[in-house]
């Protein structure tokens, strides 16, 4: 690799073979670890302009990298203002501590509501951007999976290729087990325990994406228990067996028992209800994960108690009892 500004190390050509490590990722994902401070929308500019180029040849985003390849980089000029391409400390301190689980294999965060967990969409940076920007040594940190911005929880992360590939794999074969805990509408029918309705991605006129049962949507399934009975509504004990977006979301909408703070799929007059409790963001929550360790090959089970914000709902339910 050559470098000529130690302040901007990419204002000259620059040369990455691609190690073991790294074979398989999408070649965007690589660029957003190695150019560290550029804007994901850059990135994706600088690849359309031909920039980036792998093996002397123009290439797509969304290119799968072999081990060998060689990435070359133009000269790009950085914003001597890097403090715009960083997150801030206060954030940076706010993940570290809700790390619940680390090794030299993966960690596990306790996702505050209200992050996302990956930039885009008018987010600078989300979980993955913090803790790639907080941990410079590391070589490879990757989402395993996802969660909405607002539900919080347990969320999974790689750190190695081989771990990620067996995590996902554990995914797509139901070996993981996702479980949730939300607030929803009214009191949960005796004997509704599965939700099998497909669904389906729609974009509204207004360039909002709404998710909806559809018969031509794809399989979803997502299993419930009642936790507790509320005067005017249930806690639910909510496994996946399918990850869709906004599955649990919208089979709870279906189902007429929107979760609580839920402001595409909710109830209004349930909102403004919970509301008055001080619920000020979606009552759902990650609560554990169950999986194989990709290193140990140990069957580990991860747990996220309920936050504060969501237990102090709780308890004034408790009250009208």
């Amino acid at each position: 690799m050559q470098n000529s500004d130690k302040k901007n190390p990419f204002s000259a050509v620059t040369f990455h073979e691609v190690d073991a490590e790294y074979a398989g990722q999408r070649l965007d994902n690589f660029l957003i670890r190695l150019l560290k401070g550029v804007p994901k929308s850059r990135i994706y500019r600088l690849l359309r302009k031909g920039v980036v180029r792998v093996n002397k040849g123009r290439v797509k985003a969304d290119t799968r990298l072999a081990t060998g390849d060689v990435i070359r980089v133009a000269p790009i000029r950085v914003s001597d203002n890097s403090s715009q391409g960083m997150p801030g400390r206060q954030m940076r301190v706010r993940l570290n501590e809700s790390i619940i689980f680390e090794d030299d294999g993966l960690i596990v965060i306790d996702k505050p509501s209200g992050m996302a967990v990956h930039g885009g969409s008018g987010v600078s940076f989300g979980v993955i951007e913090v803790l790639r920007a907080d941990r410079p040594e590391a070589k490879f940190l990757e989402l395993v999976h996802r969660l909405d911005r607002d539900t919080s929880g347990c969320l999974m992360l790689a750190k190695s290729r081989a771990g990620l590939v067996d995590l996902q794999k554990q995914l797509q074969q139901n070996h993981i087990k996702k479980s949730y805990q939300a607030l929803v509408k009214g009191k949960w029918p005796k004997g509704k325990s599965t939700i099998n309705a497909p669904l389906k991605k729609n974009t509204l006129a207004s360039g909002e994406r709404m998710v909806r049962v559809d018969v031509e949507g794809k399989a979803s399934v997502t299993h419930f228990s009642v936790a507790k009975l509320y005067k005017q509504a249930s806690l639910l004990n909510i496994r996946l067996e399918t990850g869709r977006t906004h599955q649990i979301r919208v089979h709870c909408q279906f189902s007429d028992q929107a979760i609580a703070g839920d402001p595409k799929y909710g109830d209004q007059e349930f909102n403004q209800l919970v509301k008055g409790f001080g619920l000020k963001r979606l009552f759902l929550h990650a609560s554990c994960l169950e999986f194989k360790h990709p290193i140990s090959n140990v069957r580990m089970k991860v747990e996220a108690p309920l936050p504060g914000d969501l237990q102090s709902i709780l308890d004034k339910l408790d009250s009208l009892i």
